[in-house]
């Protein structure tokens, strides 16, 4: 009876024993399954290489209109928002002291020819003459330099911008009695990246949209670009000039300008492939390898192309990324491909 109470135990013993190895190997099998990825190859293709930037409208051109001196605004004759032309009258100032140089030049006049007859016949030295002609000739620009002063003409066409003082204010020099800008053309400046420096030309098309007007497209041109790089950023001004017939365009519009650098052949790659490294901006592709497994690879992104990425450095052409399945990937992993 104790025998075969020993054998039942040893038999349940053995028993324990073999499923607890065909567990083991059942689990051991399940860890060397290899995750299922689904794969894309990539090539080159052309693509367009447009860079975009973002700018503020500026006037082609802005004058600051004001007398040299303090003195009182007699009459203003233009308002906030009215065009104006090329040497209209805007303001007239005070005349006073324009009238009382005037009253001393008929004075010194009258004083030099005195002078000058007794130059001509010996009555007075050359000295004289010379002290008295310097005289008049100063009072005279004094006189000429209030006349200009007198009366503020706008240098420019254009629109008038800012009025700063009423009729009669005193003009203190804070603030310009006016500021007319042109803004037939307007421009703008964008800080482009030192890379494109020989490609950037004068008179060289630009597209522009003003987020005020959502997607319209206002053309424009390269009429300036800067001779210097900025080290810190690494970057060169270019002014560009929008025609702005229709005065459409104001100063102070948000604008988003695209510039066309031509075309040039680079890998593109679904979006699928695409992965974010958690915590940080890069982005990183799986690369399938001939050894069956696969290889993270951070990329450098260019411009999105519908459901695609243009890739700048990272993969190659050729290339077999995976789109599906990397979720669960890890860098060398042996992977399983089911497409």
């Amino acid at each position: 009876m104790r025998t075969s109470n020993v054998f039942k135990l040893a038999s349940v013993s053995v028993f324990a024993l073999l499923m607890s190895c065909s567990s083991g190997e059942k689990k051991t099998e399940e860890t060397t399954i290899s995750p299922k990825v689904k794969l894309e190859t990539v090539h080159l293709q052309e693509v367009e290489q447009l860079s975009e930037f973002t700018a503020t409208v500026l006037a082609g051109v802005s004058n600051k209109i004001a007398p040299q001196t303090p003195v009182r605004i007699r009459k203003l004759y233009v308002e906030v928002g009215d065009h104006v032309a090329a040497g209209q009258l805007l303001a007239t100032m005070d005349a006073t002291n324009l009238r009382q140089t005037e009253i001393q030049i008929n004075n010194q006049e009258t004083e030099f020819k005195r002078i000058d007859e007794l130059y001509k016949v010996g009555g007075v030295s050359k000295s004289v003459w010379d002290a008295q002609k310097t005289t008049l000739d100063m009072a005279k620009e004094t006189y000429k330099n209030l006349q200009e002063n007198n009366q503020l003409r706008s240098p420019i066409s254009g629109l008038v911008t800012a009025r700063n003082y009423d009729n009669d204010d005193m003009y203190s020099g804070a603030l310009p009695v006016y500021v007319v800008e042109q803004i037939r053309p307007v421009k703008l400046l964008v800080h482009v990246s030192e890379s494109y420096f020989t490609k950037v030309k004068k008179g060289m098309d630009v597209s522009i949209k003003l987020d005020v007007y959502g997607n319209d497209v206002f053309p424009g041109k390269v009429n300036l670009i800067y001779p210097t790089i900025d080290p810190a950023s690494r970057t060169f001004p270019v002014e560009l000039r929008i025609a702005n017939t229709d005065e459409r365009v104001r100063p102070g519009m948000f604008a988003r300008v695209t510039m066309n650098f031509g075309v040039m052949e680079r890998v593109v790659a679904s979006d699928l492939s695409i992965v974010k490294q958690s915590g940080s901006g890069d982005r990183y592709i799986y690369v399938y390898k001939d050894n069956g497994s696969v290889s993270y690879q951070k990329v450098e992104l260019g411009r999105r192309l519908g459901d695609r990425y243009e890739i700048l450095s990272g993969v190659e052409d050729g290339d077999r990324i995976v789109i599906s399945g990397q979720s669960r990937l890890t860098n060398g992993e042996e992977v399983e491909v089911v497409n």
